[in-house]
């Protein structure tokens, strides 16, 4: 399974971005999926997970409210829609796929990992 995250950039402070996990190889469409970010010199640390079927999801508080997660299962696709962006936002965003079929913000519920995209965000 490979996981293709993009769509990161460098945007203003209040701006907007989507980023795209595409996944290829042999993909599943019975695994939740989930978005992490570390920035420099910190821990990876969780953003949002959605269930295998997108009917569930989860989210950071740091970014509620102002992210939001999504799937198209017929393109292999997971979405995450930042709004709202702060400069506390900037980090290498990681997507990954889940072992079950939704996962929260256990990293090590998650088995596949893409190589991250990165999002700046300036003041």
């Amino acid at each position: 399974v490979q996981l293709q995250a993009s769509g990161g950039g460098l945007v203003q402070a209040g701006g907007s971005l989507r980023l795209s996990c595409a996944a290829s190889g042999r993909t599943s469409s019975n695994n939740g999926m989930g978005w992490f970010r570390q920035a420099p010199g910190q821990e990876r640390e969780f953003v949002a997970s959605i269930s295998w079927n997108g009917a569930l999801t989860d989210y950071a508080e740091s970014v509620k409210g102002r992210f939001t997660v999504s799937r198209d299962m017929a393109k292999n696709t997971v979405y995450l829609h930042m709004s709202s962006l702060k400069p506390e936002d900037t980090a290498v965003y990681y997507c990954a796929r889940a072992r079950g079929a939704f996962s929260r913000s256990s990293q090590s519920s998650y088995v596949y990992w893409g190589q991250g995209t990165q999002v700046t965000v300036s003041s």
